[in-house]
């Protein structure tokens, strides 16, 4: 069931439009950002920058890719494939829309995608990013699986997520995504760190800030 006024992620729920709000004021949704789940917005912007980094040629996904906010990291020129995978059209309209005001629409491709089974051969990306999307999805196990099965050997998985048991200031951020519908079971540290290894990632790190998780590894 859906909660008035914020709806599912098969839509575009009124929590997913506050979040890029917040994302994309920098000096109100840092103070945002910190007071309610203890995070730096800042450490978004700098993961988010590795997009910028690809050389040209590079595929990379972005999954969820909501509305559009990891646009941010891909530079105008930059002779790269973007591919936004996300369950909603509405998300994926976002998503054109802010590539437009970036002036990266050229290099964007919009593609409804479900991240428990993905419509992608495996080792199809040099770079998946997927920012505060493992908490929102049903099967976040199953979500890495796929994330990591559709990077080539030596390519790069980046994200945040949050995480369950972060201690008790944070403990009603789940029962209450979920009353909203917009948050799954989550996962715990443990969860991540072991379900990134047992996909197939090495050089893993994992850097948490309050809530929230960053996480980054290479496919082996």
């Amino acid at each position: 069931m859906n909660v008035p006024g914020f709806g599912g992620w098969n839509s575009d729920p009124l929590w997913a439009r506050f979040y890029d709000w917040t994302v994309e004021h920098e000096r109100v949704g840092g103070v945002l950002w910190r007071a309610g789940i203890g995070s730096e917005l800042r450490l978004l912007y700098d993961a988010a920058a590795e997009i910028g980094r690809q050389p040209a040629g590079s595929r990379i996904l972005d999954i969820p890719c909501g509305g559009g906010v990891a646009l941010r990291g891909l530079r105008p020129g930059q002779g790269v494939e973007y591919v936004a995978g996300d369950i909603a059209q509405a998300m994926l309209d976002r998503t054109l829309a802010a590539a437009r005001d970036r002036d990266v629409a050229d290099q964007v491709k919009p593609q409804i995608a479900d991240v428990g089974d993905l419509p992608f051969a495996d080792g199809e990306f040099d770079l998946v990013v997927s920012f505060t999307g493992l908490h929102c999805f049903p099967d976040p196990h199953r979500a890495i699986a796929e994330i990591v099965r559709v990077l080539r050997p030596g390519g790069v998985l980046t994200g945040s997520t949050l995480l369950n048991r972060s201690g008790l200031r944070y403990a009603p951020i789940g029962p209450i995504g979920r009353a909203a519908n917009v948050l799954g079971p989550g996962l715990t540290y443990g969860e991540l760190t072991a379900w990134l290894a047992e996909a197939g990632l090495g050089h893993v790190t994992i850097d948490r800030s309050g809530a929230l998780a960053y996480f980054r590894g290479t496919r082996r």
